[in-house]
């Protein structure tokens, strides 16, 4: 039996049950370029675009040998001012019916519609009276595989999914792939980070072996807390289907060249300041704010940015996807060539 990780980011409170807190806060967007110091690290310009929430210390490196996050960041997107970590997702992407790309905005969830979009982070103290040990400076990890095009791979990500918004408030009808419909409120994807670690080791050299979910059961079933954190793409200015492909196919792609929604990953390196995170963990702290931390206004979240490193226009109707990443198949060939 492997250890539980400490925490939980998950993603929708109404699906929590047992849950004895439940910390749910805000971490606008700190920048979206072409970075990724996990899955190439030190290389300016990785293969697809990011959308990056927390500490303003991000970087293509993040060397954990050399980089005291909390110490070398001087601002944070999130509402409590302790957590300097990093969490990034892909990019979301309109394909319009002439092939050209735009890319999709976002927008905060409920009771957080001012942040400059970003995610919500849930954290779960505790679970059915579990003893929860925070991270330890240089943890990381990588849920879901941007290589899966298939729902039987999917499945080995079964909390890793999208909801079709009807109103801000659905929390259900979740699915593996991108909804095949106009969404009224947008689209949710939800990622719902492992919750087992191996007790041993802050990383691997995939990012995920030392991580794992429950061997059966998910946490709402009982199992334990789990991670994640839900995004809102506000999808609704391009829900005019006359606009849409003309083969009927739903018009979304992700950054790395997904347009089946199948390969929905996240990342997340820890930075929270000191033994704050895990103060919380002990007290069980609930809500946006808790008396062991601090609190900042989410428009003073918004004033923490990052200038790109990666100089491109990512907001004009673009001809590919940024860095020329190609949309591709379950075997990894191009599709949806674009005439010329």
């Amino acid at each position: 039996m492997r250890p539980y990780l400490i925490h939980s980011l998950a993603t929708a409170i109404f699906l929590v049950s047992g849950a004895s807190a439940l910390l749910r806060f805000s971490c606008s967007q700190l920048v979206v370029e072409r970075l990724d110091p996990l899955v190439n690290p030190g290389v300016v310009g990785s293969p697809h675009l990011h959308q990056v929430i927390g500490g303003n210390s991000f970087n293509a490196s993040m060397d954990p040998k050399t980089l005291d996050i909390p110490g070398s960041a001087t601002c944070t997107t999130c509402t409590f001012p302790e957590d300097f970590s990093n969490y990034w997702t892909a990019v979301m992407f309109f394909r319009a019916r002439n092939g050209t790309y735009k890319r999709v905005p976002q927008k905060g969830n409920v009771f957080f519609e001012e942040s400059n979009g970003g995610m919500t982070i849930y954290y779960i103290p505790s679970y059915n009276r579990t003893t929860v040990t925070a991270f330890k400076p240089g943890f990381r990890m990588i849920t879901g595989d941007p290589t899966i095009r298939t729902r039987e791979e999917a499945e080995k990500y079964r909390q890793l999914t999208y909801t079709c918004l009807q109103d801000p408030l659905t929390r259900t009808n979740e699915t593996l792939d991108m909804p095949k419909e106009p969404c009224p409120a947008g689209i949710m994807a939800n990622l719902r980070f492992p919750t087992c670690w191996d007790g041993v080791n802050l990383d691997s050299p995939d990012h995920s072996s030392h991580v794992s979910y429950p061997e059966t059961g998910t946490f709402e079933e009982g199992g334990p807390c789990p991670a994640s954190h839900p995004i809102v793409w506000d999808t609704t200015p391009f829900n005019d289907k006359s606009e849409w492909p003309e083969d009927g196919s739903q018009p979304f792609v992700w950054s790395y060249g997904d347009a089946t929604g199948f390969g929905n990953h996240g990342d997340y390196i820890f930075g929270w300041k000191d033994d704050a995170l895990q103060k919380v963990m002990d007290t069980d702290c609930n809500g946006f704010k808790c008396p062991e931390l601090g609190y900042q206004e989410i428009r003073e979240g918004n004033k923490c940015t990052k200038q790109r490193d990666v100089e491109e226009d990512i907001d004009a109707w673009l001809t590919e996807l940024p860095g020329g990443m190609p949309i591709t198949d379950a075997s990894g060939k191009p599709i949806f060539q674009r005439d010329t």
